[in-house]
């Protein structure tokens, strides 16, 4: 079992033990990841590049759990829509190696639509 499936393993245990699966339908999982994405947005709102990489050890802590809670919401709906996450990411590169090829896009920021 490798460390990811002991997570999920450990996330749906949690949620069988609380009765919150009947809660979490795709449409509700996926509103719940944005709004904790929006959290974590939270602690970089009206910071400096400098400020957001230098958070203090409290911000960086507070920052871990809106960091956990997506990564946990994103799992969840994994789970209810059987979508392999690592399968899901392998596929994605594949298909960003197609759009963003190193000897146009290396060291740019340009949108794949947008390279030349």
């Amino acid at each position: 079992m490798t460390d990811l499936d002991k997570i999920i393993k450990d996330i749906n245990q949690f949620r069988v033990d609380r009765d919150w699966k009947q809660f979490h339908n795709p449409k509700n999982l996926a509103i719940s990841l944005s709004l904790e994405a929006s959290e974590v947005l939270e602690h970089f709102q009206w910071k400096t590049l400098e400020e957001s990489k230098n958070l203090s050890s409290e911000k960086k802590s507070q920052l871990k759990q809106e960091v956990a809670d997506v990564a946990i919401y994103l799992l969840y709906l994994c789970d209810e829509l059987d979508i392999n996450l690592i399968e899901s990411i392998k596929e994605k590169l594949i298909i960003n190696e197609g759009k963003y090829s190193i000897e146009k896009s290396k060291g740019k920021n340009t949108k794949y639509n947008e390279l030349k």
